[in-house]
């Protein structure tokens, strides 16, 4: 009831390694900004997942944005694999290396955001992972005066079940200033 409630909800695809180096990749569709001063984003693992291991094992991990054209390999790499196998290489999914943390991020990606483990707060059966972005990688294409464009991202969302969000029609309303 709970996701299929809060919706739509932006998706985190979170690549990782392991401490021997071995590349991870999972949509995570509880996704957030936590702060801007410092700039900090959070998701949540539901379970131990392997995506979340590495990043406590190694203290990094990257963000990518999923654009409509990736929706079929997001959610290919959401398959439950055995630790040892590499999501990314086995989906056919490009990888690009990162400027200022070992994981890599997607290549085709509109923005990606490269993070160190501020830290997690665990519940029951999920573990909500706080990152400090260290570093963006933002497609000029998405661009617009230098700041990203909504339907340039064309950003999909997770909703109930097995549904998934298309990018919206955006509309725009001047915020009150007082």
């Amino acid at each position: 009831m709970l996701t299929a409630l809060v919706v739509p909800r932006p998706i985190a695809w979170v690549a990782s390694t392991d401490a021997d180096g071995k590349g991870n990749l999972a949509p995570h569709s509880f996704f957030t900004v936590a702060s801007v001063r410092p700039p900090i984003i959070a998701f949540t693992s539901i379970g131990p997942k392997d995506t979340l291991r590495n990043i406590q094992a190694t203290g990094e991990f990257t963000v990518s944005l999923v654009s409509d054209d990736a929706i079929d390999a997001a959610n290919a790499t959401s398959a439950p694999v055995p630790p040892d196998v590499d999501e990314a290489a086995a989906f056919g999914v490009a990888m690009r290396p990162s400027t200022l943390v070992a994981p890599p991020h997607v290549a085709s990606s509109p923005a990606a955001f490269e993070c160190r483990l501020r830290h997690t707060v665990g519940f029951e059966e999920s573990t909500m992972v706080f990152g400090d972005v260290v570093a963006f990688s933002i497609d000029d294409e998405v661009l617009v005066d230098g700041h990203p464009e909504f339907g340039r991202l064309r950003p999909v969302s997770r909703l109930g079940r097995d549904e998934w969000g298309l990018p919206p029609e955006v509309v725009t309303r001047a915020r009150p200033r007082g």
